[in-house]
Formats: structure tokens, sequence, C-alpha cells
């Protein structure tokens, strides 16, 4: 793999912005790409011929924008391993980088149904709770909801969480004479045409369709699954564009009224416009959504498990999840941190919502299995291709 230059990465993290440069990020795609093309077919005598890494060094892999940078440094200073930091797009891009082994890192941070199926093909180690003193912070209710994609909490630990919901702009949709959305269907205004963004996601977008109709978005009824088809390719004249982190740059430009976003990125967006007469809000609609929890796992061929375990003690600490909320601004599932931030935060229920609430409505992702899988991937190509 070409992995991303250490010096640059250093240099580039020193740079107090929330987003990596769109080369940095197009060089650790390519990187996934060839981490694959190396690795497919890899075998487990094959891996013990791949070269340790360091012994001082932490091989890291996350979704990008998603740490404050700060943090690495203060890592290194107080334990004096070094990170090699890398980043993914989707959690699709990572998911073959680690199943194909050519690639050793020690800690990887992916979602729910994608930790549950990391679990059932045995791509995991166990975490040693002993070396995590810190779990102590993470709360209760959050283990709980853990354990729904990681039975007795063995193998991964809470980072983030959040929901998946409607971002829109208030002002264009007074202009265009339109209600505020409550509801997944809103999305099917045809008055909305060229105003809408989604998830380019088979999971978040069959989600959409899938909870409008009052069906489950783990279903893997066939008819449930075309009847959500049919109402995404109805829907696909009238969408502007199918992005990932772009919704939040264009809701902030108003490029777009409307998308379909993860609820970390509300604080942002209206920050980034707090001196502006823009106003943007974000919604759960009322059929429910997915709720989900990020979490740092350490892979079966991890070099360094026990650099991995110190990695995510420090991020369990109090003072440094504060401090990380503040950056990212996604929902940390850390109490103690809780206590350290501002009330305004605690107070916003679009970032920090009632969870047992969220519950009565609301779905974790799984893990369906390779022919429920299927259901899902085909259907998007013929939603995509449409």
């Amino acid at each position: 793999m070409k992995r991303l230059d250490c010096e640059m990465f250093h240099a580039i993290r020193k740079i107090r912005t929330r987003r990596l440069p769109a080369a940095v990020l197009a060089l650790t795609v390519a990187a996934a790409v060839a981490a694959v093309a190396v690795g497919c077919g890899t075998t487990e005598k094959d891996i013990e011929k791949i070269p340790t890494p360091a012994k001082d060094t932490l091989y890291v892999y996350n979704a990008g924008e998603y740490i404050d940078p700060e943090l690495i440094d203060q890592f290194e200073e107080e334990t004096g391993i070094n990170v090699v930091y890398d980043v993914f797009e989707t959690l699709e891009e990572m998911y073959p980088v680690i199943e194909a082994g050519g690639v050793v890192y020690d800690c990887v941070c992916p979602s729910d149904y994608m930790i549950e199926k990391m679990i059932k093909n045995n791509l995991l180690q166990e975490v040693d709770y002993d070396n995590i003193p810190n779990i102590k912070y993470i709360g209760e209710d959050y283990m709980k909801m853990a354990s729904e994609f990681d039975p007795g909490n063995k193998y991964a630990v809470p980072y983030t969480w959040g929901t998946v919901g409607i971002l829109y702009n208030e002002g264009m949709l007074d202009e265009l004479g339109i209600p505020y959305p409550t509801k997944w269907s809103d999305l099917w205004n045809p008055a909305l045409k060229n105003e809408i963004l989604m998830q380019d996601s088979v999971r978040d977008a069959f989600m959409v369709a899938l909870k409008k109709n009052g069906y489950s978005c783990n279903t893997e009824d066939p008819e449930e699954l075309d009847t959500a088809m049919k109402d995404l390719i109805d829907q696909k004249p009238i969408v502007q564009a199918y992005v990932v982190d772009q919704v939040r740059d264009k809701m902030i430009g108003e490029e777009a009224a409307i998308g379909v976003i993860y609820s970390g990125e509300i604080l942002y967006v209206q920050d980034e416009l707090a001196d502006t007469d823009v106003r943007i809000d974000y919604v759960v609609p009322e059929e429910g959504t997915n709720l989900w929890i990020d979490a740092w796992v350490i892979p079966k061929n991890a070099r360094n498990k026990k650099y991995a375990e110190q990695w995510i003690n420090f991020l369990c600490r109090p003072d440094v999840a504060a401090k990380n909320f503040e950056y990212i601004t996604y929902s940390t599932p850390n109490t103690g941190a809780l206590e350290l931030l501002d009330q305004e935060y605690l107070d916003n229920e679009d970032v920090f919502p009632d969870t047992k609430k969220l519950l009565e409505t609301c779905e974790f992702y799984h893990f369906l299995g390779q022919e429920g899988d299927a259901l899902y991937n085909n259907r998007w190509k013929t939603v995509k291709s449409s």
C-alpha cells in the first residue's frame, strides 16, 4: 500500500481546518484500492510475511474529518508512540482493506453494522478492558446499545453516536412556499426539484425509502425492498445529487434547500453560518430513522494491540473526549465529557436527543449477511443506473 507520507500527514494535521485537502483524500482512496489489489487472496501465511510495523508506531484507520488533529499530537507527546493516521471516506471502502489483510492497522473506527460484519467474519480481536480503565466513562446506556451489534461488548468501544435526519434551509423553503419537513415522505415533494441532497450510501438511501413506508431498515422482504427501490427511482428526477460529506458544504453554500445528513453535522453548519442570516435546522422524521454508534475496534492482525488499547483509553478520557466533541461536534457517549461541556450543547436536542424516545422508532442497522447485502446492493445498482 502506498501509505500517506508520515511527514506530509504530520504537516497536514497541524493545519486547523476541519477538512482534509482533496489531494490527500484522493491519495488515501487510492491507497485503499491498492490495498485491496495487493490483498486479494491473502492467507494467514501471507499476513505473517508482511513486515512488522515499527514497534513504537500505532497505525490508525478512521473516517476523514473524524478527530481533532491536535489530539493525535497530544497522544504522541504523552505516550512517546508515533501515530500513522490514514483515512477512509466510506465503510464500504474500509472493509475490504481490513479483510484483505495486505495492510496492518492496529485500530479502526467503523459503524455498528460493519462491526457486526467484522465480528462474524472473524476480523477482530477482543479488547482487554484491563488496559482501558477509562471505559468507566462510557455510559451504560451506550454500552447496552452497542451490545446489539457487539454481544457482550467484547470487541467495540463506543466513540460517537447519533441519528440520520433531514437538514433544511428555512429561508429557501419559505421562498418556495414549502412547509418545513417532518416526515421522510416530504422528500418526494415535486416542488423540491433540484433542491434535495440524498446520501450516496445504499443503506442510508434505502433506510429513507423503507422508513417512509413504515418498514424496518433491516428488512429482507423482497416486496418491501422493491417498493423502496421504486420510490427511490421515482424520487430521482427531483434529487439534485447523491453525495456524502458534500451535503454539509452544499447546505452551507445554499446550493440546496434540503439534505439527508448525520446529526453531528448540524452544529458545524450552524457555526459556519452564525454571522449570516441563513437559518438551518435539523429534524428526525417522525417515521423513525437510523440510530448509529461508531466505535473503536482492533483488527485480528493488529501488531500493536497494547498501543491500540492505549489509544482507545486516551480517547475515553473525559478531557480528551470533550475536546474532541468540540471539534468534530458528533455526540459523545462519554459521561465524564458531558460534565465538562457547556450547557448549551447539552440542551441541543438535535445533538443530544432523548435516547429512550429514539429507541421507540429508530433502529440500528444490522449486518444482513452476503445474501441480505445482495438484496440491497442489486437494487441500489438499479436505482443508480435509472
